[in-house]
């Protein structure tokens, strides 16, 4: 099983310049959505439907096939399933492109002096924190195993998690969430980890996530890992790592081939410990008796993935691992030699805390726990190309690139190929936002413009009704031609049948325009 993957990103967002009580989210977070075009996931209400706050005015995109929607008054974008760990990090930087491009819309709408602010930050230092949520497609026996089945695999995931902060934090000054004071820690989300496991997302939150929501209809084969765990990176190469290493531990882990040697004895201390330490000395105590450095024990797991690759393992499961596992090598190498200089524009908790030490050299009175430097860390992640850190250092060239912009610009304007989410899409821009009732990531609802009569389409399978498998069977990249888009899908295995249409309101009615 090939190890697709997606990712649902909040995003902090408010208005500067204006004066709310509980703040500008709500009205900022709407104002976004309004200003990126899309199908609403639901087209008709049913007049007793509750209002969820944490998944209001959801839209799909006919263009590439993702989301996006409002969660607890902040923007969260959603990129369509892809399976390359490169197509992930193009396809994240698509969307915050779209993003952006709707800052742009909103800006001559909002009065004078105000102007709408938006960050791919996990906290705002106030101890609020918010996710960056990864999904990857495992077996359904793999996912019980992981939650119900074999502690020891649980524990082996977690071991890789909390490890693997030293390249995928995203890095932050201070401590939050009543964790001792540090000037500065790794990553964004470390503070706020409170157990191992547990369905929620919002408070107490676990290491690993147990929410069984496959998004593949009522399938019995697959299963769908939410991991709630990272911060949100914009730097290639961590945005690349902890996708393709997730896709090669999970695989491990499916084949039950992972050294139990690295399970941490207290994994949540041993997070926090490894976050409050970017000086990557500190040693987490592990259930065999080692004290090992997180380093040390990314470096354990690297050398049993490529004994696993070594024998062919990985292939066709985990695309370009050869690549990934050469790039993650070398990360860790040089975090083992803390050649900081090396990874300056390659990590993001690395290139976060430079640009913060130079502010600090260059101006004077600003220490770690000055406001200024509070204001220029959420800068670091401002998605406004004006005074966003991190964008700045990408049109200077010092963030090293994994994808092209031409990867990315594709991914702005059309699917990934090799997922059902090219399917999606497709039958988006064929249908109309006018006839379709309803959608989402394993099912669409279209309304014949003639009879009425709604047909719903299963698409259970996230590796079926690919481009490829969709032209063999008979359809044409026009997306116009819904009749043949479905007879193709019917073909390629999704589920179709006809129903009469509910109540029906104009898409406006139920948009938060």
């Amino acid at each position: 099983m090939q190890r697709i993957n997606g990712a649902d990103i909040e995003l902090g967002n408010f208005l500067l310049g204006v004066r709310c009580r509980g703040g500008s989210g709500d009205i900022a977070s709407k104002l976004l959505l309004r200003c990126l075009d899309g199908t609403p996931a639901c087209s008709f209400a049913s007049g007793t439907a509750a209002i969820d706050p944490q998944d209001i005015g959801r839209k799909y995109l006919p263009e590439n096939g993702g989301s996006v929607y409002i969660d607890l008054e902040k923007l969260e974008v959603c990129i369509p399933e892809v399976v390359s760990a490169y197509d992930h990090v193009a396809a994240v930087h698509a969307m915050l492109r779209k993003v952006q491009a709707a800052m742009r819309r909103a800006a001559p709408l909002l009065p004078e002096g105000v102007v709408l602010q938006v960050t791919a930050n996990n906290s705002d230092g106030q101890s609020h924190s918010w996710g960056a949520h990864l999904n990857f497609l495992v077996r359904r026996r793999t996912w019980e195993n992981l939650l119900h089945r074999k502690t020891h695999l649980l524990g082996v995931l977690v071991a890789h998690q909390v490890s693997s902060i030293v390249y995928t934090g995203a890095g932050k000054v201070g401590s939050e969430n009543g964790r001792s004071w540090v000037p500065y820690q790794i990553s964004q989300r470390a503070d706020f980890f409170q157990t191992l496991t547990g369905v929620q997302t919002t408070f107490n939150r676990p290491l690993v996530n147990s929410r069984d929501e496959s998004l593949c209809g009522a399938s019995r084969e697959h299963a769908r890992l939410h991991c709630i765990f990272y911060d949100s990176n914009l730097c290639h190469v961590p945005m690349l790592l902890k996708v393709g290493t997730m896709q090669i531990i999970l695989t491990m882990i499916e084949a039950e081939a992972l050294s139990l040697d690295m399970l941490l004895d207290d994994p949540l201390a041993a997070l926090v410990d490894f976050s409050h330490d970017p000086g990557l000395r500190k040693c987490a105590r592990t259930v065999s008796g080692k004290w090992l450095t997180a380093v040390e024990l990314q470096m354990a797991l690297l050398d049993q993935a490529r004994s696993f690759a070594a024998v062919g393992a990985l292939e066709g499961v985990v695309p370009r691992a050869s690549e990934i596992l050469a790039l993650w090598e070398d990360t860790l190498f040089k975090l083992a030699a803390r050649d900081f200089d090396a990874l300056t524009g390659r990590l993001d908790w690395v290139l976060r805390r430079r640009l913060l030490e130079r502010a600090m050299r260059e101006r004077g009175g600003i220490v770690w726990d000055s406001p200024i430097a509070r204001i220029l860390d959420q800068a670091y992640a401002s998605l406004s190309p004006d005074s966003g850190l991190f964008w700045e250092c990408m049109e200077a060239g010092i963030v090293e690139r994994v994808v092209d912009d031409q990867c990315i610009d594709a991914f702005c304007v059309g699917p990934p190929t090799d997922t059902r989410a090219w399917t999606r899409a497709m039958l988006l821009r064929a249908a109309g936002c006018e006839r379709v009732e309803s959608v989402d990531w394993d099912r669409l609802a279209i309304r014949s413009r003639r009879s009425g009569r709604v047909r719903d389409i299963r698409l259970s399978n996230p590796e079926g009704c690919t481009r490829a498998a969709m032209l063999a069977a008979g359809a044409c990249e026009d997306d116009t031609d819904l009749a043949g888009l479905l007879r193709a899908a019917s073909v390629c295995g999704a589920e179709i049948s006809l129903r009469p249409s509910p109540r029906y309101l104009p898409p406006g009615d139920r948009n938060l325009n």
